[in-house]
């Protein structure tokens, strides 16, 4: 499924591309366990004011939102959902650049270091 079946088959919440999926696969499989998930959150800080934060967690927090891609669950705090709506995260391998990437349609300002949004 490509980011864009994704997208006109997920309306609200986080969206992850097959090549982010896959790379999560493996890094979870590096990790050796099978309790984690990707947690994406929102948290204060950037020049913006806010800025993301992706992980691997174990917790299960009240009010979570939880979605699973391909056997990948992406988790995301109640707090943070309303900012990560329609977001989409991919996995990007190229001579320039190597990372995942947010495209967020929330997010109306950003600065220099990419990484914030008001």
């Amino acid at each position: 499924m490509s980011v864009q079946d994704e997208k006109t088959t997920v309306s609200d919440g986080i969206l992850l591309s097959d090549a982010a999926a896959a790379k999560v696969k493996t890094l979870l499989e590096q990790e050796g366990r099978e309790d984690l998930a990707l947690r994406v959150a929102v948290q204060p800080g950037g020049c913006s004011g806010l800025r993301y934060q992706l992980f691997f967690d174990e917790r299960s927090l009240d009010g979570d939102v939880v979605k699973d891609f391909d056997g990948v669950k992406v988790v995301t705090d109640r707090m943070s959902a309303p900012y990560l709506g329609g977001a989409s995260i991919d996995f990007v391998d190229t001579i320039e650049k190597q990372g995942f990437t947010i495209d967020n349609p929330n997010a109306t300002g950003s600065c220099a270091c990419g990484d914030s949004f008001s």
